[in-house]
């Protein structure tokens, strides 16, 4: 697009760092929140990218997120690790997670990991492709505040929910990622529209406050977002705020704070983390059928393989830099330069 530049990987990990150290933040954890949105960003997530920055700054410069933070974490049994976010910025309480829960999962088989007092977790599948990466098969469950009216309703009681998987197919192939909001779209989506100047999105994606079908970004900011598969979608909300809010211990989607604005207090979201080794689990057999079942897939003319989206889009980030539009890029410069 015209009012687009073009950054390289590095130069918008040192811009997301800098617009982070300027709003409050320290530079380790600034560090590993910048690995996560500009990963989003170069597997074609622009929603969970560059485009959380001014939300996350406003929050750690009004003590809605703590920038200073440093998760902890308990063994509470063998196969059961509960993590701490302190409110802080939850990539460093995955980092925790994900380092200990594959060590956990060898001598178990299956291990879970409960993030409490947590923040926006960002690409979900990302979090689960480095617990596949290592051979595991993996789950990942978070909820977010209120976004989705349950069917037939009107006020918004779920959130948009994400769950996500993915699993080992193979020495030297990249793992297969399965990673969805149970929403139509994500509402990042719409963030992103509105930062990019857009005063309209595509019919499909929200209801307005009334529960009509809407076009329009600022309607759909204030209403609801359609769920996926209709009363589906949205009975999948309700298992994923089990699965995460009650489950973890954390605020409902109805208790939490928004994402977007810097008022109100910690939005304390929970997300929680399964990790199985499909070695033992399967009796040896879980490579073999991987590959029977992704050659059935690559045999099937016009299939594509859920995720694989990614893969490419990261390949041409990596080469050719990702694109930010002009009015994102100028506002995080902003902060940079402590006018946030």
């Amino acid at each position: 697009m015209p009012n687009d530049l073009v950054l390289s990987l590095e130069e918008a990990h040192a811009l997301v760092v800098a617009a982070l150290r300027a709003s409050n933040t320290d530079a380790d954890v600034a560090e590993s929140v910048a690995r996560a949105l500009v990963a989003a960003e170069a597997d074609g997530q622009a929603g969970h990218g560059l485009v959380r920055v001014p939300s996350y700054s406003s929050h750690a410069r009004n003590g809605k997120v703590d920038g200073h933070a440093r998760p902890s974490a308990e063994v509470v049994t063998p196969s059961v690790l509960r993590v701490d976010a302190n409110f802080g910025f939850a990539y460093p309480a995955f980092d925790l997670a994900l380092a200990q829960l594959p060590e956990m999962t060898a001598r178990t088989g299956i291990a879970i990991a409960a993030v409490r007092h947590s923040h926006h977790f960002g690409q979900a599948g990302a979090h689960c492709e480095r617990l596949a990466e290592k051979g595991l098969i993996a789950f990942v469950y978070g909820n977010a505040p209120k976004a989705i009216a349950p069917w037939g309703g009107k006020r918004p009681l779920f959130g948009t929910n994400p769950i996500a998987f993915a699993a080992p197919v193979g020495e030297g192939r990249p793992p297969l990622v399965i990673d969805l909001a149970v929403s139509t779209v994500a509402k990042g989506k719409i963030v992103a529209a509105q930062k990019a100047g857009r005063s309209t999105i595509p019919e499909g994606w929200a209801l307005d406050p009334d529960g009509n079908p809407t076009t329009d970004v600022e309607m759909a900011m204030d209403g609801t977002m359609i769920p996926i598969g209709g009363a589906k979608g949205s009975a999948l909300a309700l298992m994923v705020e089990v699965m995460s809010a009650a489950l973890v211990g954390s605020s409902l989607s109805t208790e939490t704070s928004s994402l977007f604005t810097p008022d109100g207090p910690a939005p304390n979201l929970g997300q929680t983390i399964l990790a199985i080794d499909p070695g033992p689990i399967s009796g040896g057999a879980f490579a073999g059928r991987m590959d029977a079942l992704l050659e059935g897939l690559a045999g099937e003319e016009g299939a594509r393989l859920p995720g694989s989206r990614r893969l490419s889009a990261r390949e041409h980030a990596s080469a050719n830099g990702i694109s930010v539009n002009a009015p994102l890029h100028a506002e995080i410069l902003g902060i940079v330069a402590g006018r946030g």
